[in-house]
């Protein structure tokens, strides 16, 4: 299966949360072709968790997985280190207080 740009994956996102009405928003823009994705999930209580996108060797598929999650302070700076890293980096943040983020939602694994 073609793999989707990162800027057709980012505004397809974005367009889902907004039809279930969950405030996001991009943090940092990469690359628009072959950007890796995070996406940063507050939940308005100082706390926050951090997803990538990850490939299962075992099955062959693209899953979200967390990559660190803890204080808002402690992401930030978790997510501060991978851009230092990768400057083509996407970031979206999903501001819900019951933790809505739709990474489960089928065709968002793409």
């Amino acid at each position: 299966m073609p793999r989707l740009s990162a800027r057709f994956w980012v505004d397809a996102y974005l367009a889902r949360l907004r039809l279930m009405d969950i405030p996001a928003f991009v943090v940092a823009h990469g690359d628009d072709t072959a950007g890796t994705v995070l996406v940063k999930l507050n939940t308005l209580d100082s706390r926050a968790r951090v997803w990538q996108r990850s490939f299962d060797l075992r099955t062959g598929t693209r899953k979200w997985a967390v990559l660190t999650e803890g204080t808002e302070a402690e992401v930030d700076a978790a997510i501060a280190r991978q851009r230092r890293v990768d400057p083509d980096l996407w970031v979206i943040e999903v501001e819900d207080r019951a933790g809505r983020h739709l990474l489960e939602t089928e065709g968002l694994d793409g």
